[in-house]
């Protein structure tokens, strides 16, 4: 990291920004084609007949309209489906989204210098907050790689949103607001706020012009923790971040109403480069099993997380650490990135400071008391009762796949993320004998201001091995064959759907014309099958690859009866984190995971005797 940091000096983190192509809109034949594709595995013959001829009739018809409107929209913007996505996708939701929107997981430093033990959680804050604030000032100054993909730069919007950004809750739509700025765009907050049992404190992290060090920072950790535990507790005004959205909107605007200061608190949470949070708890965590640590970083005290906060650094009593973050302004690749960097240097550095111990004379941390009433007291208890009804029924199962990795999947000339994706399809056939509506996030980051695209990974062909791996009949040569297949299919998808030719951000673009002009919903949207298929947010499999590093994260299932299933790959071992209502009857997080190590083992096995 440091060698791509020296080298990034002539490069900008921010300079291609402007010359970023802007995100295409695809051919409506071409996006309806792939979508009568994807479909097929979900239907009958007659179905599949109905949905085509829904599917002429509205290529035809009014779809030739709208898309004739969304090419006079992409015209005038770079990225057509930017503010969109951000409202319907995010912004407009009004379910909690601290529970049911963020996304969290735990750092990795467990399995180097830093397993879990008592007594070691303010001073492993102290060091990881300043590798964490080092990485904020390489972005003030522009100093982040740039991503590429090859020789492309890629869209590095999101990381301008990682630090000091905060959701404001509205009564219809919420909105985003950043205080960030590069030194060349000009002043940046700079202090963190720390919540700790229920209290609210912040302090500056610059001192006489210069980042204070980890023995400083541990000072002031030190002053907040010592008072937390010898004093009564705060409100927990925080635990109202996780509250139904609109019903968090009227909370704070009556929290504002009670006294203009409490507003001023307000913006100094949201304005403060991060959330540091102190728990109480100590998560269970090992390289092979990190679970309790997931699901801890997702569903930890409400009253110590700002859900708003694009960045809520955890800290557990045993010195394990973790992260929450909203997903509107960014996705998880954002936090990849960071999570990465300070790894690699609590790796470096051997867990420990290495510089020098001398402390300044700094002010101590100020805390932020919010005037409260008996109504306010009463939405916290609600509110806490009510995250915390939910957060009990959420099932994480976070395990190491470790028989083997990238490097026997390359050796064998497939690619590890598509041997992942075919080994969660045919471990839910297998649970369920019918195939998996499956969402995987493609980027489209090679655009102005690109995010996703969905990826429907439960192929025709996927579809076909799955089948003759669960019929006796059929001999190892052609299911080899038929796995092949599905996996060509698979590497063609990701390749065109990240280069803007995936279908169902235009199919939603097409959707939202129809609705602002007051047009009726045409008929492709209400038939059974677009939902079935998993449109509209119905994927039973909502996945996505987190990297190829040593980071984790989880995410809530899309649908009540599906599973949230991500998965970092590594040279020697997969790991993976998946999620389930435990109210549902018919979803296990374990039995699924434990059902996709088996198909893994299945595949690898085939590839060895099956000979061509």
């Amino acid at each position: 990291m440091e060698n791509q940091l020296a080298k990034s000096t002539e490069e900008r983190t921010f300079q291609y920004q402007d010359s970023l192509p802007s995100l295409p809109v695809p051919s409506l034949e071409e996006s309806l084609k792939k979508y009568l594709e994807s479909v097929k595995p979900f239907a009958n013959k007659e179905e599949y007949k109905r949905t085509k001829e829904t599917v002429q009739k509205f290529q035809d018809g009014i779809g030739r309209k709208l898309h004739q409107k969304l090419l006079e929209r992409a015209k005038g913007k770079r990225n057509w489906l930017e503010e969109w996505w951000l409202n319907c996708a995010y912004l407009d939701v009004r379910l909690p989204s601290q529970l049911n929107v963020n996304f969290a997981g735990p750092a990795t430093h467990i399995e180097h210098y830093w397993p879990p033990k008592e007594g070691t959680q303010l001073e492993r804050g102290s060091i990881s907050l300043w590798h964490n604030l080092n990485y904020w000032q390489l972005l003030r100054k522009e100093k982040v790689p740039v991503d590429k993909s090859g020789n492309s730069p890629l869209d590095m919007n999101q990381f301008r949103m990682l630090f000091s950004t905060c959701r404001i809750p509205g009564i219809t739509r919420d909105s985003i607001t950043s205080y960030f700025r590069t030194e060349s765009e000009g002043h940046s907050p700079t202090h963190i706020a720390v919540l700790c049992r229920g209290r609210v404190f912040v302090f500056d992290v610059i001192h006489e012009g210069c980042l204070i060090t980890p023995p400083e920072i541990y000072r002031q950790l030190t002053y907040i923790h010592k008072k937390c535990q010898s004093e009564p507790d705060g409100p927990g005004i925080a635990a109202l971040t996780s509250e139904e959205r609109t019903q968090w909107a009227k909370a704070r605007e009556y929290l504002i109403s009670l006294d203009p200061e409490n507003l001023t608190i307000l913006e100094k949470v949201q304005s403060s480069l991060l959330v540091y949070t102190i728990e109480d708890s100590s998560p269970h965590v090992t390289p092979e099993d990190y679970s309790q640590a997931t699901t801890m970083t997702l569903i930890g005290d409400p009253a110590v997380r700002w859900g708003d906060k694009s960045y809520n650094l955890i800290s557990f009593s045993n010195g394990v650490f973790g992260c929450s973050c909203d997903h509107a302004p960014f996705d998880a690749m954002a936090m990849v990135n960071i999570s990465h960097y300070v790894d690699e240097k609590v790796f470096e550095n051997e867990g420990r400071w290495k510089g020098s111990e001398k402390v300044r004379d700094i002010s101590l941390p100020e805390e932020l008391v919010f005037t409260v009433d008996d109504k306010i007291l009463n939405d916290i208890n609600q509110a806490k009762a009510r995250y915390l009804k939910q957060a009990s029924d959420l099932q994480v199962v976070a395990y190491a796949f470790t028989s083997f990795g990238k490097k026997l999947t390359k050796k064998k000339m497939l690619h590890p993320d598509t041997f992942i994706q075919l080994g969660l399809q045919l471990a839910y056939y297998r649970l369920y004998g019918r195939p998996g509506s499956c969402y995987e996030t493609a980027t489209t980051r090679y655009f102005y201001h690109g995010r996703t695209e969905t990826m429907r990974t439960c192929t025709v062909e996927a579809l076909g091995w799955c089948q003759s791996m669960q019929d006796p009949s059929t001999g190892l040569l052609e299911r080899q064959q038929k796995m092949l297949q599905a996996f060509a299919k698979h590497n063609k998808m990701m390749k065109d759907f990240s280069a803007g030719k995936g279908f169902d951000r235009h199919l939603l673009g097409l959707l939202l014309i129809a609705k602002e002009e007051g047009l009726p919903v045409p008929e492709l949207f209400t038939d059974p099958l677009f939902s079935k298929s998993g449109g509209g947010g119905n994927f039973v499999l909502s996945t996505s690859l987190i990297g190829y590093l040593r980071t984790l994260g989880v995410v809530v299932p899309m649908v009540h009866n599906g599973y949230g299933f991500f998965y970092q790959i590594r040279d020697d071992r997969f790991v993976v984190a998946c999620s389930a209502w435990k109210s549902c009857p018919e979803t296990d997080a374990e039995k699924l995971v434990l059902l996709v190590f088996q198909a893994f083992n299945d595949m690898m096995q085939l590839m060895n005797t099956a000979h061509l």
